[in-house]
């Protein structure tokens, strides 16, 4: 088994749970990765290496507090990100 940072996966299913309470101006692909990746930026990262280290870091995604810091994160990227979009706009025709 691989180092890896639980927290990407912990942040990426509550990026879901995020999207279908707030709507982005924009959601293409840039603007969603620009989001995670201020947000993974902010939050300690959470490395396991085991099946035990897995286990503990589920647990860690049930803790309410938790889950509203990364919340309140990823409503403070999308407002960055929506003001500073870093994707070109299609042009209009």
């Amino acid at each position: 088994m691989a180092v890896f940072n639980a927290m990407e996966t912990i942040v990426m299913n509550l990026f879901d749970e995020f999207q279908k309470n707030y709507e982005m101006k924009c959601d293409c692909n840039t603007c969603k990765e620009d989001v995670l990746a201020l947000v993974l930026n902010k939050v300690p990262p959470r490395y396991a290496s085991s099946e035990k280290g897995q286990l503990f870091v589920k647990g860690l995604y049930i803790n309410p507090q938790l889950q509203s810091d990364v919340m309140r994160e990823l409503m403070e990227a999308a407002n960055i990100v929506e003001h500073h979009q870093h994707h070109r706009e299609e042009s209009q025709p």
